[in-house]
């Protein structure tokens, strides 16, 4: 899934404001012109369309988790170079506070079944033996959910 296409769900399920998506991106410690952030959530085909780089939707996910939960003792988690579906996947479930029957419903809203052990294989590390790839149509059909949750 694109980065920008998860900047613009997230945003619209959170109902959230160029202002208030700046000041998310500050919780992680990074300065983002309006001007940056309203380029990301443009469509693909608009002339000032640009792509948000991993870097920049991995601040974000730690800046909404700060939002959403507070900041944490210690150290701040640094933003990954490379994000997969299965980071994005794990940090919204952070940042939204829930746990793996949550998720399981909330992935029931958009007419997915997931069972306890496909969902925990998602959040494994790639090294182990029964990690799972999370695809694209998994986390579209988890930002679905969301939507409904939230926003209906």
């Amino acid at each position: 899934m694109l980065n920008n296409d998860v900047l613009r769900r997230v945003r619209y399920i959170l109902d959230l404001s160029d202002k208030r998506m700046i000041e998310i991106f500050g919780f992680a410690d990074f300065e983002v012109s309006r001007e940056k952030v309203s380029n990301w959530l443009k469509k693909d085909d608009d002339s000032d369309y640009q792509s948000c780089k991993d870097v920049e939707l991995a601040t974000f996910l730690n800046g909404l988790i700060i939002d959403r939960r507070g900041k944490r003792e210690g150290e701040q988690p640094k933003p990954e170079k490379d994000l997969t579906n299965n980071i994005v996947f794990k940090k919204l479930t952070i940042a939204f506070n829930l746990k793996s029957e949550d998720v399981i419903k909330i992935m029931e809203l958009a007419d997915l079944r997931v069972s306890k052990h496909e969902l925990s294989a998602f959040f494994r590390k790639p090294s182990h033996k029964n990690y799972r790839e999370c695809k694209a149509q998994i986390l579209r059909n988890f930002l679905t959910g969301l939507q409904f949750k939230f926003r209906s």
